[in-house]
């Protein structure tokens, strides 16, 4: 086998995730570009080789990146990352005001494709992307790679199949221009993980209550909860319990619960130890947001127990200022595993 020369640069980088996965398989990263400055001490601490370029897309030029980084045009060794913020293509009733702008990141990070034409592409976004792929500039760019002759494989992936323990339906893309191979991440052969092979005192969790603060590196930081919250929790059955446990209780069911047993019962309900998590978004430290609370626990999983759920390794820093930021940062990345997945196919295609 030659030696791996395979060389990489993440735009919208964040806090590492795709660019820890990628490296974990073994291409080397460049970069990471991301206009959120605070998200640089993070980012150095474990992508480690790697430059922070804080860089706002619309206002970074093709050739300063070239420049920059020493990157030449036609590089076979080079794999170009856009993973953009994905609010605004996103099914979940978020504010689309703030996300406006960020709906045109993929169409400004094909500007630097068709610059470079490196060897491969990846895009990776919510499945919201594919479904309105006219408006989101997809369509367009997909033919625009077929037509310089890439091969593009474009689908949508559950990464519970890549040793994410986790359920989270993510839209994929991976271009080649090297071969003629279609390439699809590597899937495991194993079982899927679940929260039980990740979580628990037998994993290194020990058992907190709500408003645990851990100033240690390890962050089993766990927000806090109001008395009302944890008698409601402590009425939920263990390992997968719903908030039907106390929907006929005039004191502890909440007003926009009550009398509906139908609607939004993943809020305020346990995870399962022998499933996959559901998908963990950016308010994960909210019983309020989602099935989020600890399967037995009465209290929402931990900064950490999150972090490890998107395949982050334990050992992962995360410096932030806040259980918030910290949530944002894990909530929004790549899983670090389905990343190496992507990772895998791009290097045995190569060699």
């Amino acid at each position: 086998m030659k030696e791996n020369k395979l060389k990489a640069v993440d735009f919208f980088c964040s806090g590492g995730g795709m660019s820890y996965g990628i490296q974990q398989a073994g291409i080397k990263i460049l970069a990471g570009i991301d206009f959120d400055k605070t998200c640089e001490e993070t980012y150095t601490s474990n992508i480690k080789g790697a430059k922070f370029i804080h860089a706002d897309i619309f206002n970074l030029k093709e050739k300063e990146l070239e420049k920059e980084l020493s990157l030449k045009k036609k590089d076979k060794n080079l794999v170009l990352i856009g993973c953009s913020p994905c609010q605004f293509w996103s099914i979940i009733n978020t504010n689309k005001n703030k996300s406006e702008k960020s709906k045109d990141l993929l169409k400004e990070f094909r500007r630097f494709v068709e610059y470079f034409q490196p060897g491969y592409v990846v895009v990776e976004n919510v499945p919201g992307v594919l479904r309105r792929k006219a408006e989101s500039g997809l369509e367009e760019f997909i033919e625009w790679l077929k037509s310089n002759k890439y091969k593009v494989h474009f689908d949508v992936h559950e990464v519970s199949n890549y040793e994410v323990p986790q359920h989270r339906r993510r839209f994929t893309l991976i271009a080649n221009r090297v071969t003629k191979v279609e390439l699809e991440p590597v899937k495991s052969k194993a079982k899927p993980r679940t929260v039980r092979d990740v979580l628990g005192v037998e994993n290194g969790f020990p058992k907190v209550k709500a408003g645990h603060k851990d100033n240690s590196s390890f962050m089993h930081t766990v927000a806090g909860l109001k008395d009302i919250n944890i008698k409601r929790l402590s009425l939920t059955k263990k390992n997968g319990g719903t908030r039907l446990a106390y929907a006929d209780n005039a004191e502890l069911a909440p007003n926009c619960h009550k009398n509906d047993k139908e609607n939004f019962k993943d809020t305020y309900g346990r995870m399962w130890w022998d499933r996959p998590s559901p998908t963990i978004t950016t308010k994960f430290f909210s019983i309020s947001n989602g099935r989020f609370a600890h399967p037995e626990e009465n209290r929402a999983i931990s900064l950490r127990e999150g972090a490890v759920l998107q395949s982050f390794p334990k050992n992962y820093i995360f410096k932030t200022a806040s259980i918030a930021n910290t949530a944002r940062m894990i909530g929004n990345a790549v899983p670090p595993k389905y990343a190496t997945a992507i990772g895998k196919a791009i290097i045995q295609n190569h060699k």
